[in-house]
Order: structure tokens, then sequence, then C-alpha cells
């Protein structure tokens, strides 16, 4: 089948990939020419495991290919599907201009039936808006479907490739066939497709990011209650976590989530309540808690120092929202060097692969280390932001050779609090006593 995807972000990007991995013929459009001559030179424009390695194996066959001419990839297609950003505008709700504009642009170059396909994450009623847009620049036959992503930055293609659920959204028959055939390959051994009505199927997206940042953030609060109490915010994870009805998943206290999808997905579905009249508390309530969250590892660090770091050095370990990402929007380690830096600072900083993007948002008063101990020589303490699996088991000894003071800040609580302590570090977790 020929498809073509609009937007070469994650989504766009990693959908272009999977859908050529399923055999099917790909153009992938941006109207960013620069980003267009990246692709075709075999150069990813994000970190994402695996997808360098299939993108230019596709490309290299012809299955794969990437253009800014929008109208001629979409009159070749028989699916093509919006994945451009959608922001948030100042007062919460989703910005739709891009996906809108796409919609008509696609109208007017759409030659024959097309199944226009919604990849952003949209509010309830963007496929009208959509079908409307889209009806106005053209007289041939389409159907508009909307098939939320469900991908993890980090395990975005095995995700794709491997999905627990695929959500359409349909009311045309025709179109439901058509993305039914499209999915096959990853429906031999049992139906993963979940079939339903538009409005559902926008919903559901972000009822999913809803409910799993709020697992996030009921646990970072009986976090801040463990330390309180004097409890352990571990044993009451594994506790909660054994019960079956609840289950394992997105409880573990830490700094706080960041990316670009929960925050922002929070705030738009609050948003849609506001407008239907629906006050969602709880949203409400989540998104909160994680932006006070956020601030949480900041003052401790700075409480620890009586409220003053001049004249200190900090060493942060981690600056994208999560690993195997260089993904740094609304990262936690933002907020953490802003607090440490207005507290009279200096902050030096270490990642695997998000060290650009984190000079771009940070400017130069932030120091930016390529090794992690290198970071940490002269330094008064340590943060532990981004969890990266080289992080996770650090040589105790070789920090404690080269940092000034020896104290620790683990904000995801992966070290060994006693291992620390007796190694002569001065150990502080998040909910741990």
């Amino acid at each position: 089948m020929n498809l073509a995807v609009i937007g070469t972000g994650y989504v766009g990007l990693v959908s272009g990939a999977g859908f050529a991995e399923l055999g099917h013929n790909v153009t992938c459009v941006d109207i960013d020419a620069a980003r267009i001559a990246q692709l075709e030179r075999g150069e990813m424009p994000i970190v994402e495991p695996n997808l360098p390695e299939i993108v230019r194996r596709h490309a290299a066959h012809g299955r794969m290919r990437f253009t800014t001419d929008l109208a001629a990839a979409v009159a070749n297609a028989q699916v093509v599907f919006i994945a451009v950003p959608t922001p948030s505008n100042d007062n919460g709700s989703a910005d739709l201009r891009f996906v809108l504009d796409g919609a008509r642009e696609i109208g007017r170059a759409i030659a024959r039936y097309t199944v226009v396909v919604t990849k952003s994450t949209v509010p309830v009623g963007t496929a009208d808006r959509v079908r409307e847009a889209v009806a106005r620049e053209t007289r041939h036959p389409f159907a508009v479907v909307s098939n939320p992503e469900f991908l993890k930055e980090g395990t975005a293609l095995a995700d794709f490739l491997k999905p627990a659920r695929i959500v359409v959204g349909a009311e045309d028959p025709r179109a439901i066939a058509i993305m039914r055939e499209l999915y096959r390959p990853l429906m031999r051994t049992s139906d993963r497709m979940l079939v339903m009505d538009t409005r559902s199927a926008e919903l559901a997206k972000y009822a999913s990011n809803a409910m799993l940042a709020t697992r996030i953030s009921f646990m970072n609060e009986l976090a801040s209650l463990a330390e309180s109490v004097g409890a352990d915010i571990d044993m009451i994870r594994k506790t909660v976590g054994s019960d079956p009805r609840i289950g394992t998943k997105f409880l573990f206290a830490g700094c706080g989530f960041g990316g670009s999808c929960f925050s922002k997905d929070l705030r738009a579905l609050v948003h849609t309540g506001r407008e239907h009249d629906v006050h969602l508390t709880i949203a409400q309530s989540v998104y909160g808690a994680n932006e006070r969250q956020k601030h949480v590892l900041g003052i401790k660090v700075v409480s620890h120092f009586g409220g003053k770091l001049a004249g200190r050095r900090i060493c942060v370990w981690g600056l994208s929202f999560k690993p195997e990402t260089d993904d740094i929007r609304d990262a936690p380690a933002l907020t953490l060097i802003a607090q440490l830096r207005n507290a009279g600072g200096a902050v030096v900083a270490y990642d695997p692969v998000a060290i650009e993007n984190a000079r771009l948002a940070l400017g130069e008063g932030v120091e930016f280390a390529h090794d992690p101990y290198e970071a940490a020589t002269g330094a008064s303490a340590l943060v532990l932001v981004t969890e990266w699996h080289e992080l996770r088991n650090p040589d105790l000894e070789r920090l404690k050779a080269c940092m000034k003071e020896h104290i620790l800040f683990d904000g995801r609580n992966v070290w060994s609090a006693q291992d620390a302590r007796d190694a002569g570090f001065t150990y502080h977790g998040i909910g741990r006593p």
C-alpha cells in the first residue's frame, strides 16, 4: 500500500519506518527542507534505538522516501497520516493549526478515494474539523480516521511493531477495511485492533496518558508522605504493585515526569472538560502535583547547603526527560538546573546523547562534560536526574576520589542507599528514610 506521512518528528518518522517494515511504500513529508535533506543522507534528527538502521535499509530499497512536496506524496497515496505537532496554547488547549493546515493541503492534493488519518494527539472533535477542512478543498471521496499513537520514546519502534492495542476511530466501513489491511501483519496471532467512533478514539488517547500520569504523581505524593513519617516508598511500591488489580507499572517515585506528552495532554484534557462543563479535578491535580514534584530535587539540594550554593559546583547526571532519547522537552533536569543556578551554584552536567539539545535550551550558563566522572570532578554534590543504564551503578570509590564533598542525590531511587553510605557518602533519595 502507498502511504504518505505528514511530519517527520517522533511520531511521523517512527510510524513511517514501522509501516515500511510492514512492507508498505512510505513517503515522509516535511516543510523543513533541511530535515528532509538530513534524512536523505541517512542522518536521524532524533535519537531512537534501532531507528537509523531501519530507515536507512528501507530508504536504500526504495520503500521510504523523503520530500517537501506534499501534493505529490498525497496524490500517490491511498492512506495519508497527519503526524504534526499539537503544542499547548497558553490556556492549555491543543494548538491544531498544523493539523488543519495539513488537512487543507491534503484536500487540495487528493486524486482518488483517500483515507486521511490523524496520528497526532488531538482533542475530541478534531476528526470532524479535519473532515470539514478536507471537504472544502476537494470533490474526491475520502474518509477521516482517528488512529492515535501509543509509542514510548526509547522503545517507540518496538511499541509500533508489537503493539498492545491498535485504536481505530472510524465510521466509514471502507476506511475500516483499509486500516485492517494496513495493520494486518501485526494481527497474525491476535486481533489487537479496537474499532470505535472517532470521538471515542480521540478521548481514549488522552485517557490513557492521564491514567499513567496519575499513577506516577500518586506515588510521588506518597513519597513525600513516606519521608515525613519515616517510611520507605520502595517497600510501599512493592506492596501496592503486588496487587494484581493494580500491577507494577508506573509506580516508581522520582523527580517528576517530563516529555512532550503527559503534561501537554493533561492540560488539553482539562481544557476539553471545561469546554463541556465537566470539571476533571483529578487530571488537574495530577498536572499540579507533577509541577510541584519537579522542584523537589532542587529543594533538597539547596536546603542541604543552607539555602545558598555560591562557590559550590553541583554535578547533574542526566538531562533528557527519560533514558534512550535526546528529548529534553519539559525535562525535570531543566527545572533542577534553574533552581541550582538561582541559588548561586555552578552547574556541570552530563548526558550520553542530550547535551546538544540542552546546550541550546540552557545557553552558556551551564558547563557540559562528555564523561560522567569528569563532570563530577570537584563537585560538592552529584544529582542523578535521568536513570541511564550507564549511570545506575556508579564507581563509588572513583566518585569519592574526584568529588570535593561526598553528597549524592538520587532523583530516581536507582542507587543502593546502603552502598553509598558504606562508601562514605551522604545519600538522599525520594521517599526513602
